[in-house]
């Protein structure tokens, strides 16, 4: 199905034709996604993509970067990571091609929950994060042809990149700022903070702050590993449980942050809090007040978003390790937490959003109601 006033944009690329419908994002805080059918010329099925056009300051870095996320993925092939079928080209753009999951994101579920005065259950969490979990474990062990580790991390962990289908699968999406260790990859600029600013891991935000490019990026010398991924996984299964982003809490006093604390440092992506009081939070974050806050939570769920949670990464889980352990939490739940009780669970939360009409309360993700997004 197109929206009423047909396709925005139409155009054949390297033995395909591609239909543009609709926006499914459009934020400055993250990447714009478009909906779009895509079809081979030689005749078959359609089937429903996301379009990523590559919005960068020049032409050179837009074909570089989109470029680097397809030859990525070619090492990702797994079912809780988003496919990634390629580029198109149109009008000297480039748009990375990926697999469309109906469903939403996970920021989505959490505002609609909000919207209607609900939480997302702690199994609901719990599941969710073991998946993204075993996804990003998968990811950090992976070798190129020639079996060298290409030390992936995914850097932009966050609800906007947690994909729930309606069937109960759960997907990481969006590699596009990932550091990896590909051939001829485009280097991170000193002072870049590349990646998801406000679910950031201390010590990518650390060096980012004082790498002046006079020295070995801590990321290539390995000093930065895959655990900065699961410092973000932790903050979004905090926030999962808490219904409240953890560095900005409503009952928080305000705190006053040195003007210019991350003067040396500049975000790729904007975010709502500014970067000087995001690092200044992230830098200072105390993860035992944040099991303090989940008091009423399950207590081995409190323990792993503790341990996830540890500024210095000797302390902290790796991400197989962190799913074993969400998994043993789950293998007590009763009923058993299958995708089919996760599907349920968002379904009625959707049931109670749409009969709500103060959709306001969710601007980022534009097509979550839509009869096609669900399948209706």
């Amino acid at each position: 199905m197109t929206d009423s006033s047909g396709p925005r944009l139409r155009f054949d690329f390297e033995g395909f034709h591609y239909e543009v419908y609709g926006t499914q994002v459009d934020h400055r805080d993250y990447d714009k996604l478009l909906l779009a059918w895509r079809q081979p010329l030689s005749g078959g099925a359609r089937s429903q993509v996301i379009l990523k056009p590559m919005q960068l300051p020049s032409d050179y870095e837009r074909s570089e970067r989109a470029w680097e996320e397809v030859q990525l993925a070619s090492h990702l092939e797994h079912p809780g990571i988003a496919k990634v079928y390629g580029f198109a080209v149109h009008a000297d753009v480039p748009y990375v091609v990926t697999e469309h999951m109906r469903g939403c994101y996970l920021l989505t579920a959490m505002d609609f929950a909000l919207l209607v005065g609900r939480t997302l259950s702690p199994p609901f969490a719990a599941y969710v994060a073991a998946e993204v979990a075993g996804a990003l474990a998968y990811a950090h062990a992976r070798s190129d042809s020639a079996g060298q580790p290409l030390h992936i991390i995914h850097r932009a962990v966050g609800p906007m990149r947690i994909r729930l289908g309606f069937d109960g699968r759960v997907k990481l999406v969006n590699f596009g700022a990932a550091y990896s260790e590909l051939r001829n990859r485009l280097q991170t600029p000193p002072g870049l903070l590349r990646g998801d600013p406000a679910y950031c891991a201390p010590e990518i935000l650390r060096a980012a702050m004082e790498f002046t490019g006079r020295r070995v990026d801590p990321l290539i010398a390995g000093a930065i590993d895959g655990r900065a991924d699961v410092f973000s996984l932790g903050l979004v299964l905090l926030e999962m449980l808490l219904a409240e982003y953890p560095l900005d809490p409503s009952d928080a006093p305000v705190q006053s942050t040195p003007t210019g604390f991350a003067s040396r440092l500049r975000a790729e992506r904007s975010a709502q809090l500014s970067l000087d009081v995001l690092a200044y939070r992230l830098l200072r974050f105390d993860p035992a007040e944040a099991e303090r806050r989940l008091e009423f939570a399950p207590g081995p769920l409190r323990s792993i978003v503790r341990r996830a949670l540890q500024s210095e990464t000797s302390a902290r889980y790796g991400a197989a390790e962190m799913r074993e352990e969400l998994l043993v939490y789950l293998g007590g739940v009763e009923p058993p937490v299958v995708a089919e009780e996760i599907a349920a669970e968002l379904k009625a939360i959707f049931e109670a959003a749409a009969r709500v009409k103060r959709l306001t309360a969710n601007p980022i993700e534009r097509t979550a109601l839509s009869p096609d997004e669900q399948g209706d």
